[in-house]
């Protein structure tokens, strides 16, 4: 199987090596295998959540193409939540300095209007 099927779990799966699990998918475990497989996934409820799920395709070998489609979504969804979130930075800081330069606007003015009413 190809490394980029496998990234999709590779940082959240610590117990259950990927490889192993999409061969647990395919049934190419054997009897012992797979008892350890299904006491890792009733240990861990993400991954057994993730497996159920999977293993509800009709295809099998739809599995592959499911979790290249997943990976790229992820993608994408990573860069837009990025994006906006640097979009947003450069947006807060300019209100920011807007609103530091009306306060001093407001109390320089405030000061020359105090002088002016203070002489006599």
């Amino acid at each position: 199987m190809s490394d980029d099927l496998l990234n999709i779990l590779s940082h959240s799966n610590k117990d259950i090596d990927n490889q192993v699990l999409m061969d647990y998918l395919a049934g190419k475990l054997s009897a012992q295998q797979r008892h350890e497989v299904e006491q890792l996934l009733a240990e861990n409820q993400f991954m057994n959540d993730a497996v159920e799920g999977l293993e509800h395709v009709a295809n099998k070998k739809d599995i592959s193409r499911i979790v290249d489609q997943l990976n790229g979504n992820l993608q994408k969804k990573l860069e837009q939540k990025k994006s906006r979130k640097e979009k947003r930075k450069l947006a807060d800081s300019t209100w920011t300095y807007v609103a530091i330069l009306l306060i001093i606007i407001l109390a320089i003015v405030s000061f020359i209007i105090i002088n002016q009413l203070n002489r006599p």
